[in-house]
Parts: C-alpha cells; sequence; structure tokens
C-alpha cells in the first residue's frame, strides 16, 4: 500500500472484507472515512434485505476502528441505473449480471462522486482485485485478487483509467482466512459474520417469486431438441439457460440423451425462442446445445480505453468460472467481438459478461449476445 497518506472513503458493507479495508488503511495512516450505501429500499422491512442489521454492524466497526460513518441513501440511483436495465435484459429473455452494472453505476460512479465532494483522493473497497500502474504504458491495470477462490476482478471489468486511478483494494493481496484472522485479531466486531450471497433486493427469498413481482408470466410451451413438448413454462423471463432445478419434467426421457441417459438424466434449459414463446430443454449435462466453440458480444468496455489486440487471451463467460483458453476476434456486426475456445463452453448465457484476461490482467469485455 501507498506510504503516501491520503484521505480515503471506504465503503463499509456491514461485511468483514470492507471492515478489514477501512482497518488496514486505517493501521497505514491514512485518513479514513466510511460510507455506508444503501441502495435498496422498496421492501427493506420483508426480512430478505438486511440492509438495517449490515449499517448497524457497519457502524460497529467503524466505532472500533475509530473512523466517522456516514448513511448514504443511493436508492434512486440504484433503481433508475441498475434495477431498471435488470428488468429490461430479463423481459428480453437473457440473464443479466446487475452485479457488474452496480459496480460501474453505483460504487464507482455514484459512490465515488460523493466521495470526491467529501474531498476524498481515493476510494477503497473490500473487492478482491488489485490494480497497478504500468510505467510503460502510463496506464492503471486491473489485477485478478491474489485469492483465486475469491477474486472478484470479473465483476470489475467495466471500470475505466479514470475511476480505476481513485481505486484501492487493500484485501486484493489476501487470502480471505488472512482477512478472518485479520479481523478476529483487530477486535472487529464482524469477524466471524457470514459472507452475503447474492443481490441485497433479492436476499434469501425464491428468485422467481422475486421476479414474478415485476415481470408479467406468460406460459407456453417446453419442448425437446427433437421438437416434442413435454411440459409447461410460466415465461421464458424466468429461466436461464444451463438451469436444471424448477423445469417440473423430471421422469421424461429425451430419444438419444448423452451421458447416462434413462429417466432420470437430468433436464437442462438449453434454447429459449422468444418469437415463438417456447423453452427449450435436454436431457444430459454434456447434450450439444449446451456447448458453445464460440459466442459474439457486444456493449464492450475495456479498461485500457481501447480494445486489446485481436490475439490470443483467455476468458470467463460468467463468475467462478476457470478462465478458458479463447482467442479474440472481430465480430460480424458493428462495435462486437467474437471470442473463439479452445474448448467447448457449457452453457454460455446471452446477457451474462464475457471478461478478457492476459495471464492475472484484467482486460474488460461486454455482453453475451
Amino acid at each position: 500500500m501507498s506510504r503516501t497518506h491520503h484521505r480515503v472513503v471506504v465503503g463499509l458493507s456491514g461485511g468483514v472484507d470492507s471492515a478489514v479495508t477501512a482497518w488496514l488503511l486505517k493501521q497505514a495512516g491514512h485518513e479514513v472515512i466510511g460510507i455506508f450505501m444503501k441502495n435498496w429500499e422498496d421492501d427493506d422491512d420483508s426480512g430478505h434485505c438486511t440492509s438495517r442489521q449490515d449499517f448497524l454492524d457497519a457502524a460497529a466497526v467503524a466505532d472500533v476502528i475509530g473512523i466517522d460513518i456516514e448513511h448514504v441513501n443511493f436508492a434512486a440511483e440504484y433503481k433508475d441505473r441498475v434495477f431498471a436495465e435488470f428488468l429490461r435484459e430479463y423481459q428480453a429473455g437473457r440473464t443479466p449480471n446487475p452485479d457488474v452494472l452496480c459496480n460501474a453505476e453505483i460504487k464507482f460512479k455514484a459512490f465515488l462522486d460523493h466521495a470526491m465532494r467529501l474531498g476524498a483522493e481515493k476510494i477503497a473497497t473490500g473487492h478482491y482485485a488489485r490494480q497497478r500502474l504500468n510505467p510503460a504504458t502510463g496506464r492503471h491495470e486491473l489485477l485478478k485478487g491474489a485469492d483465486p477462490a475469491k477474486d472478484q476482478s470479473y465483476f470489475l471489468h467495466r471500470l475505466t483509467q479514470a475511476q480505476l486511478s481513485r481505486a484501492l483494494f487493500p484485501v486484493g493481496d489476501l487470502r480471505k482466512s488472512d482477512v478472518r484472522r485479520i479481523a478476529a485479531e483487530a477486535g472487529l466486531p464482524n469477524a466471524k459474520k457470514k459472507d452475503s450471497t447474492g443481490i441485497c433486493f433479492i436476499g434469501e427469498r425464491p428468485f422467481r417469486e422475486f421476479l414474478g413481482r415485476y415481470l408479467q408470466t406468460r406460459p407456453g410451451p417446453i419442448k425437446t431438441s427433437q421438437g416434442r413438448t413435454i411440459g409447461q413454462h410460466m415465461g421464458l423471463s424466468f429461466y436461464t439457460l444451463g438451469q436444471r432445478q424448477g423445469l417440473g419434467i423430471g421422469g421424461i426421457k429425451e430419444k438419444g440423451a448423452p451421458r447416462g441417459g434413462g429417466d432420470h438424466a437430468p433436464w437442462f434449459v438449453a434454447r429459449k425462442d422468444m418469437a415463438a414463446n417456447t423453452l427449450y430443454a435436454v436431457q444430459g449435462h454434456d447434450h450439444p446445445w449446451l456447448l458453445s466453440e464460440s459466442l459474439t458480444f457486444g456493449d464492450a468496455s475495456w479498461i485500457a480505453g481501447e480494445p486489446p489486440p485481436l490475439a490470443a487471451f483467455s476468458a470467463k463467460t460468467r463468475y467462478r468460472q476457470q478462465d478458458a483458453a479463447c482467442t479474440l476476434q472481430a465480430g460480424s456486426a458493428p462495435d462486437t467481438f467474437c471470442l473463439r475456445f479452445a474448448q467447448p463452453q457449457w452453457a454460455v448465457t446471452p446477457g451474462q459478461s464475457a471478461v478478457l484476461y492476459d495471464g492475472p490482467v484484467c482486460l474488460g469485455g461486454g455482453i453475451i449476445l
């Protein structure tokens, strides 16, 4: 961490990662201010969204560390910039990743702007990622976190040079076990707090139930790859490619189903025909319809500010996936790119992000079409 002392505004979420982030910065001699971001309020009292308890945890951490904390409401910005796009994508039959958009539009835009108004020189978050200035190019680079099991560079791939230049990721060089240990040794009250999963506005509730409050159901047939109708879906927006649970078609056998076959081989969502309102399901994890040798993505965002050369790299088509060797090529349509993989990729899903890497360096990416 830099020996130069800065005024740093830390996004305190109530979790252990951001708590240790603030503690490390304070120990390094920086002037630290905590900000708790409230991004959702429609049903915050329902028990599904834990922002009230999270703020209490963040305030307790700030008290122990000895820093001020401010509660800032970004719910309006979140609804306009993130949630509206989230619903549009689902309505179109795609599967968006709101965490990617939240980082670009809220944590590193609305939050960054607010921090600058407070006189901050830097902002810091508890993301497991790293950044460095490349002296050869003069550009800031985003790197994977040191803990491969926790690396979150995938969610940060839309950051710009301006955003990255002001960002600090103090836990990016640590493993999760080290973060827990530091929190315990520092006496932070949330040292053993369970990691949050998913998005606040969904929380622990059934995802389909949540979407049903905002999107209309439009039932239609579920068909096999041979065109045989085997069930009914409740609306294409409520399913994602590769989905195995909640299809209601167990015990039916698809002719020629690979890998195991039999009446009990699992079914997976494989395709959506929006025009015909038809969902296609296939039997067997390795069915050809679930495997893709290439993909096209658009709405590209490159951390360097310009595309990398059309060359060999690696990519992730979903979070927690192993890097897959690929070649970056120009897409057939303007402003699109194509990835061709050395090995077929499973359940490549429109709406998700394809993120490109050059070794540990995250180059950016775009939305799978």
